[in-house]
């Protein structure tokens, strides 16, 4: 009666992902502290960063953890940073939180900088949304600024 036949078990199930109903926000994602990742990273929703990714993120927002660090481009909608970045971030609003420690250059429309921040790289604000791998060189956005660590730490 509740048996399957042996045609049926001889068929592949079928493993579908379920699907976001329509107008729903996507579930954030977590990446925990003791998670490395080589490899591009891409989702439409939040990403909390706590472990480590060695490649290009882009993402709908990002929030960075004091144990996570990215080596690559991050691109998104809103990015907070309490970790280390190596690479560039690219994002309508950035702020750097007091223990972020970034190493490369910033593009952002909003930009909030904790006292205690460290950046080595250069801070361009830009009117338009810049995504990974545009060829807009710093010199071509406005309000250029160049920052450098403190020589003493």
């Amino acid at each position: 009666m509740f048996s399957k036949s042996k045609e049926d078990m001889k068929k592949p199930m079928n493993n579908n992902t379920p699907t976001p109903r329509p107008g729903s926000a996507p579930t954030p994602s977590i990446v925990g502290a003791d998670v490395e990742i080589e490899g591009n990273v891409k989702t439409v929703g939040e990403l909390q960063l706590d472990g480590s990714i060695t490649g290009d993120l882009a993402c709908g927002s990002l929030v960075m953890g004091e144990t996570g660090k990215v080596n690559g481009t991050i691109a998104a909608e809103t990015v907070t940073v309490r970790g280390s970045v190596t690479g560039e971030i690219r994002a309508k609003s950035v702020r750097l939180e007091k223990t972020a420690v970034v190493e490369g250059d910033v593009y952002h429309e909003s930009l909030s900088v904790e006292a205690g921040a460290k950046l080595t790289g250069r801070f361009a604000h830009t009117s338009g949304a810049l995504t990974a791998g545009s060829k807009k060189t710093p010199a071509e956005t406005p309000s250029f600024v160049e920052a450098k660590k403190p020589a003493a730490e």
